[in-house]
């Protein structure tokens, strides 16, 4: 028998494998930052009589929650230009405020306001994809969080690279850097279609295959954009991005608001994950992704809030409710998109479209231990029938009490336990009072 590190218990413990499963008394006995077992409480108590116990008697223990697309930093730009169609948005608003403020300072401070905010919430790994990402890869590495940092590629200049082939190779040297690092792994991350050259694709296409590494991009976000990539290249951008051999099991391609019937077929037979991204969605007005048709379909569906600068929060509980009712308003059938599939989306799927099925997102044996406890007595999430519809449906993220992640505790009681949120706090109100001054 192998001794144990610690004995995890709630009244309710949701593995997300299998699919659906609701156990009650259970308890996820922990060793050297791996679940080594899922026991009844009492026979993980007997025959652990040596590990620490802890209990949680009104709680769900669950996976941690894994956002699978934001841009982090953009913490700092929260609310700075909101109720704006995403054009005007992007290119008035967040491009010309990213040329001016964005640093290896304002990433650094903007991802640790992030991760301050995702812990809270019980996100225990997201996949990031903005400027500087070998900060964005130094501040999780200290962190104690997990992510699937993107190695940003674009064509035109900016503050992190000149050209094509500079993004790519400083994020190579930011790859080499945290290769094997227990929480930190890479993605290359080409902005999306309209802003990549054919010639970039087909780099990043031989790269990925060779290194094994997945690839993160925003596609089908608009009609717009497919306006554009029909006038430009006679084709929509997946028939492209197909053409260009990037559909591939490597690919999570994230909004996907415009899609038709043979594209999902197409995403489903090269087994391409989508990220949705519903708040930030609704928010621009891009678009509504079709997502019960994508899971009927097969394909694996992923879910992100996006960056703070258009959702405006990185809640993944909020984001799992938009998620099911969406669904069921767009497909106008109530009994799609159950709670069950939402919850997956949030956890065991999301680790998949980051190229981490293996390691998180589900409660398995030999799983890294990455948990979070659900507090389930407020008043709002009583009675409970159903503890996986009360998450889904009636949860806040404030109702997190605990996070722990590789084993290690990092939330307790709702109060951070490595984080210095005053000085992060701090920081944050300095860069807006930098901000407002300077744009005032």
């Amino acid at each position: 028998m192998h001794p144990a590190d610690s004995i995890i218990s709630a009244r309710w413990t949701v593995p997300i494998e299998p699919f659906g499963l609701v156990l009650e008394d259970h308890a996820v006995v922990v060793r050297n930052g791996r679940i080594l077992a899922i026991l009844p409480k009492a026979d993980a108590l007997a025959t652990y009589p040596a590990a620490v116990h802890i209990h949680r008697p009104n709680h769900v223990l669950l996976p941690g929650l894994v956002n699978a697309h934001t841009h982090a930093a953009m913490t700092l730009f929260r609310g700075m230009a909101d109720d704006l169609p995403l054009d005007t948005w992007l290119n008035q608003h967040i491009w010309p405020a990213e040329a001016r403020w964005v640093t290896a300072d304002f990433v650094r401070d903007g991802i640790e306001l992030a991760l301050l905010e995702m812990l809270q919430g019980g996100t225990t790994t997201c996949g990031d994809m903005y400027f500087f990402p070998d900060t964005v890869a130094r501040v999780v590495a200290d962190s104690g969080m997990r992510a699937s940092v993107g190695m940003i590629v674009l064509e035109h200049p900016t503050v992190w690279a000149a050209s094509a082939d500079e993004y790519l190779s400083k994020g190579l040297a930011v790859l080499d850097q945290f290769r094997g690092h227990p929480r930190v792994s890479m993605m290359f991350a080409p902005h999306a279609p309209y802003t990549v050259a054919d010639g970039t694709f087909e780099k990043i296409r031989v790269l990925a295959d060779e290194l094994d590494v997945p690839v993160q991009m925003h596609v089908h976000e608009t009609a717009g954009e497919i306006t554009n990539s029909e006038l430009e290249f006679q084709c929509r951008p997946l028939e492209r991005l197909d053409a260009l051999g990037m559909l591939t099991p490597l690919l999570a391609a994230v909004h996907m608001t415009q899609l038709e019937a043979e594209e999902i077929d197409t995403l489903a037979a090269r087994g391409v994950s989508v990220v949705h991204c519903p708040e930030s969605n609704l928010k621009l007005a891009s678009g509504l992704c079709p997502l019960s048709k994508l899971l009927a379909s097969g394909v694996n569906v992923a879910l992100g809030t996006d960056g703070a600068a258009s959702n405006n929060d990185l809640d993944m509980f909020g984001e799992m409710r938009t998620a099911a009712l969406l669904a069921k308003g767009v497909a106008q059938r109530a009994d799609v998109v159950k709670a069950s599939e939402v919850l997956r989306m949030a956890t065991l799927n999301g680790a998949r479209a980051l190229g981490l099925g293996d390691r998180v997102g589900s409660l398995e044996p030999g799983k890294e231990a990455d948990l979070i406890c659900v507090d389930l007595s407020r008043p709002a999430s009583q009675p409970v029938f159903s503890a996986i519809s009360q998450l889904v449906y009636t949860t806040s993220r404030d109702q997190v009490t605990d996070v722990w992640i590789a084993g290690q505790h990092l939330l307790e009681d709702g109060r951070p336990l490595v984080a210095d949120s005053e000085a992060i706090l701090a920081r944050a109100s300095a860069w807006a009072d930098k901000l407002r001054t300077r744009r005032g």
